[in-house]
């Protein structure tokens, strides 16, 4: 999608907790889809972004404003590469629907539900090991396993929200309003 089809209501920055939260989605992704991050890069040349996004490295960059992250960057990001990151995330989402509905499926049987999220938890867990600040706070929640595994639940669910029509406007006011 064009830069200039934004709407302008979107010109609001996202704050600190709404780019923990927005790299964290993006991080969940990658746990539900092994090629993930190359989906990401996929995505944004799909949907016109090569612009903010020339490369996989100015991407990366880009998400690399989390402040929970090993190495992070202090600038922040401008509203229309926060937008382009949750497109993104959107599309991503609209792709993951059906591993994101099995995991919030009450119909599935539970021993094949625990071992989805599992599986879903241990590759988000080696994602966190591999690329955030083990020291902080945050990151030590999420890796908590009875924290970690409400903190896991929420971001499932907020993925799920982001897939369909009105994922994007759901998914932005909610980082947007992102809490501790």
């Amino acid at each position: 999608m064009p830069l200039d089809s934004f709407a302008p209501e979107s010109a609001a920055r996202l704050p600190r907790r709404g780019l923990e939260r927005l790299d964290l989605l993006l991080l969940s992704a990658e746990a539900l889809d092994l090629n993930g991050g190359e989906a990401m890069v996929w995505m944004s040349e799909q949907m016109g972004f090569t612009t903010l996004f020339p490369n996989r490295v100015e991407l990366w960059k880009r998400r690399c404003t989390n402040p929970l992250r090993r190495t992070t960057r202090r600038e922040g990001l401008e509203p229309a590469e926060t937008d382009a990151l949750i497109r993104i995330l959107c599309a991503l989402a609209d792709r993951l629907y059906p591993l994101l509905r099995g995991l919030l499926s009450s119909a599935e049987p539970p021993e094949v539900l625990s071992e989805r999220w599992n599986l879903f938890r241990s590759r988000l867990a080696d994602l966190v090991r591999q690329r955030m600040n083990l020291r902080r706070g945050g990151v030590q929640l999420l890796l908590d396993p009875e924290s970690g595994a409400r903190q896991s639940r929420l971001l499932i669910q907020a993925l799920a929200l982001g897939s369909g029509v009105g994922g994007f406007e759901r998914l932005r006011a909610s980082l947007l309003d992102a809490q501790p």
